[in-house]
C-alpha cells in the first residue's frame, strides 16, 4: 500500500512541475506586462500548491505536514497579496498596456 501512495505523490509532484514548465513558456506567448503577470501569479499558486500537496501526501500526516500546510496558508495568503502590489505599482507609475496596430 506504501508504495501506492509514493507512486501518487511523486505524480502530483511531476504533475505540478510539469504544470510550472509549461506556465514558463506560457509567459513568452503573451505581450504585455499585466497579461504576462496575471499567468505567471496563477502559475506560480497553482504549481506550488500542487507540490505541497504532493508532498504532504508523500511523508504522511505528522508534524512535517503541518509545517508544509502552514508555509502553504502563508503562501496562498502572500502570493496574490505580493502579485497585487507589483502590478498596482506598475500601473500607478503609468506602465500602459500597448495598443494593437
Amino acid at each position: 500500500m506504501e508504495q501506492w501512495i509514493d507512486w501518487a505523490a511523486n505524480l502530483i509532484i511531476i504533475v505540478g512541475l510539469v504544470f510550472m514548465a509549461l506556465g514558463v513558456l506560457g509567459i513568452y506567448r503573451f505581450s504585455d506586462y499585466f497579461s504576462r503577470i496575471l499567468v505567471t501569479s496563477k502559475v506560480d499558486t497553482v504549481g506550488f500548491i500542487t507540490i505541497m500537496t504532493g508532498l504532504i501526501i508523500k511523508h504522511g500526516f505528522e508534524f512535517f505536514s503541518g509545517k508544509i500546510l502552514l508555509i502553504l496558508t502563508l503562501y496562498m495568503v502572500t502570493n496574490p497579496i505580493a502579485t497585487h502590489a507589483i502590478t498596482r505599482s506598475a500601473h500607478i507609475s503609468g506602465y500602459r498596456i500597448k495598443k494593437e496596430r
